[in-house]
């Protein structure tokens, strides 16, 4: 099965999409979507970095992205400037800096627009066993700290009264992200990563009874958006990253109908009285 490019694809996209779920929540839950974009960001200077060094390009990244947020933490601590302003400064001087480095390397040939926008078709089984050990190891730390990140996401002041270490339970969630972020940069890009935390996580809030189940409809719609964006893509010859995003878009504007639907027949009983 795993012989196929296709088949290869399909398997690391839904092991992805089931990976990102339960942190895409917590992005939506925290408004952290900008926070998510600064991450990204910051993975293209973890590809310079990588080839500077010689290094593994997840590993490079993982790295890069941890101290990206490690410094974004001390910031703001400092109280110097608002978090907003700090995510735009590290977001943009990181991706400037990792576009620098790489063309000051001429001797090695980068393939940016991959780096970007991602080649999910060329995922080797190398690959598709790193997405399911990390998806395993992120998938297991979200288990085991559910609860004080739930707690904290709600209100952080009663959880640190409660003895839940809030600011641990958010230092784990960053190097989550960063993770999550050196595992799928190369399957949907740093220009898209954002995209797949935040899109199936907004179309699950629709749905969902409870947090629990946000989460495991989070996955449930990331896998099929990875699904529908790859026949979509092998049907009319898109890129295969983007066209996973525009089936995640898909997906939450036809999430949005039924209550937009309901809303006009409302107002239209209204105007009848």
């Amino acid at each position: 099965m795993l012989d196929d490019f296709f088949s290869r694809a399909m398997v690391a996209g839904i092991g992805l999409a089931l990976t990102v779920g339960p942190l895409g929540c917590f992005i939506v839950w925290r408004r952290m979507a900008y926070f998510g974009d600064t991450m990204a960001h910051s993975a293209l200077l973890g590809v310079a970095i990588s080839f500077l060094f010689s290094i593994d390009i997840t590993i490079g990244v993982f790295v890069v992205a941890s101290l990206v947020s490690l410094a974004l933490l001390m910031l703001q601590k400092r109280g110097a400037l608002s978090t907003d302003a700090l995510l735009g400064i590290l977001s943009h001087s990181t991706l400037a800096l990792g576009l620098v480095m790489v063309a000051f390397m001429t001797w090695i040939r980068v393939d940016l627009m991959g780096f970007l926008f991602g080649d999910i078709l060329a995922v080797s089984r190398m690959d598709i066993a790193t997405i399911y050990a990390g998806g395993v190891v992120i998938l297991g730390l979200v288990a085991w700290l559910w609860r004080p990140l739930l707690a904290s996401t709600v209100n952080e002041e009663l959880a640190e009264a409660e003895g839940l270490s809030p600011e641990r339970s958010r230092l784990v969630f960053m190097l989550l992200m960063a993770l999550v972020i050196a595992i799928a940069m190369k399957i949907v890009g740093i220009l898209l990563i954002t995209a797949l935390l935040i899109i199936p996580a907004a179309t699950a809030r629709r749905f969902a009874a409870t947090p629990e189940q946000m989460a495991v409809l989070a996955s449930f719609i990331g896998a099929v958006a990875v699904t529908g964006g790859l026949f979509g893509s092998l049907h009319y010859d898109t890129p295969s990253g983007p066209s996973i995003v525009v089936a995640a878009l898909a997906l939450f504007i036809i999430s949005l109908l039924p209550a937009g639907l309901l809303y006009r027949r409302q107002t239209a009983e209204g105007h009848r009285r």
